[in-house]
């Protein structure tokens, strides 16, 4: 089969089938994309150059869709030169968030679109408006009903939609969801797996060294933000240290801003709740260490005593996954992303997003209850090899594609004969040879 992925940041959501993909080596797989370092071997990239975004003579709230449209015009022009070519995709599959695909109908209007919707944006029943430290103003309406202008170009495009939960399936309107599969995603359960060898020794995360004694606090997230309940997190500190000298902390991401906004009062979020509790706290029982290598993420989860994973109804993070797959006892908010992975006292603890000293408390009664954290180090892997197996999941992904295109890409070999020819000299497979790469780390 011949398959076109789009994304600005290869390989995002499509990491794993697009390996499976590759890994079979009968399937010709393209991916569109801006230029990056990563690389999957059988994969060709198809560069396209990022346009200019935020331009400011754009009104606020149609900049998202003017990005939007910018983005799509640069990915159909890279669309248009491989039709050009002879290339034509049995399905095109792809992250409808950026605007990428907006024009890919112009190219191909009768191959069957897989587009991944994330989220439905509202402001009075998820995230905005939320956290009351934060508070939504009308003159912002405006400007997040806008933001769904994307949603609903892509949702009229003629193709199917993709999603990863049911919360944020349920984000949509009542008339989109027909049109949006749940698609449960996997986890690596091998990679992301316990391993009570690294409570035996030292582990070094940034300038922190863990000890075998010490209890350790883990706290992940792409940058420290208010969605991801930095702030939370960094007021439950002072109560945290106090309580027990054993605790150590660390609190893992960047100091940029993957939602929401920054802070008007300082550079980054870190800066500011540091300038808040820095004098309460003892700072060398905690480390920022920013964005770190995959292998000391895993081995500081496989270490870690209490998982704190805090989030806005939003969108649930990769980490969550990852951690119950690696049995964290995980303490996570009380809000729906989180509900639908955790049963309060079974696979984690639930805390309310806006206590910062219930959560010190929770984490406190935790490190306290060896039985409580082993029961719950236990039931989160059952869940993760129940729930969050990649098997199911590239399976299910195979299957939708097979209804999509009537074929299933994961079918032994003796059934590929069935598929059409493969092309002929001069077109687009002749002249797109499939190149071998390195992997790297995505």
């Amino acid at each position: 089969m011949k398959f076109l992925f789009v994304h600005q940041n290869f390989p995002g959501q499509f990491l794993h089938i697009v390996r499976q993909l590759a890994a079979d080596q009968r399937h010709e797989v393209l991916f569109i994309t801006e230029p990056n370092a990563n690389q999957i071997t059988g994969v060709r990239k198809i560069p396209y150059a990022r346009p200019q975004l935020d331009t400011p003579e754009t009104h606020l709230s149609a900049r998202e869709l003017d990005n939007g449209v910018r983005r799509a015009e640069a990915v159909f022009r890279a669309a248009y030169g491989l039709g050009h070519l002879g290339f034509k995709p049995d399905i095109i599959i792809g992250h409808h968030g950026w605007g990428e695909m907006l024009n890919l109908r112009d190219v191909w209007p009768d191959v069957p679109m897989l587009g991944y919707m994330e989220f439905y944006y509202q402001y009075d029943k998820a995230d905005v408006g939320f956290d009351p430290e934060f508070p939504s103003h009308p003159f912002d309406y405006p400007r997040i009903r806008a933001k769904n202008a994307i949603n609903h170009i892509a949702l009229n495009l003629g193709g199917t939609g993709q999603t990863p939960t049911k919360w944020q399936l349920s984000t949509y309107p009542d008339w989109a969801r027909p049109g949006i599969e749940l698609v449960w995603e996997g986890v690596d359960l091998a990679k992301c797996a316990p391993d009570q060898q690294v409570r035996k020794k030292n582990l070094q995360v940034g300038d922190l060294i863990v000890r075998p004694g010490d209890k350790l606090v883990t706290y992940v997230s792409r940058d420290l933000e208010p969605y991801r309940g930095f702030h939370i997190m960094m007021r439950a500190l002072p109560t945290l240290l106090r309580a027990r000298q054993d605790i150590k902390v660390v609190l893992v991401g960047g100091d940029g801003v993957s939602y929401g906004s920054g802070p008007r009062q300082g550079a980054n979020w870190r800066e500011v709740m540091l300038a808040e509790v820095g004098k309460d706290i003892d700072r060398d029982r905690i480390v920022f260490p920013g964005r770190i290598p995959y292998a000391t993420y895993l081995s500081m989860l496989q270490r870690s005593d209490a998982h704190v994973y805090l989030t806005y109804p939003f969108v649930a993070s990769w980490s969550l996954r990852e951690s119950l797959a690696i049995g964290c006892p995980v303490i996570g908010s009380d809000t729906q992303p989180v509900q639908e992975f955790l049963t309060h006292g079974e696979n984690g603890l639930l805390v309310p997003f806006l206590e910062p000293q219930t959560l010190a408390q929770t984490v406190l009664d935790l490190l306290e209850d060896k039985a409580l954290n082993r029961r719950l180090r236990a039931n989160a892997r059952e869940y993760a090899e129940k729930h969050l197996g990649m098997k199911d999941y590239l399976a299910a992904y195979n299957r939708l594609i097979e209804r999509l295109t009537g074929e299933n890409p994961a079918a032994p070999a003796v059934l590929a004969r069935s598929r059409k020819p493969a092309a002929a000299a001069g077109t687009a497979k002749a002249a797109m040879p499939r190149r071998k790469r390195l992997v790297t780390a995505a």
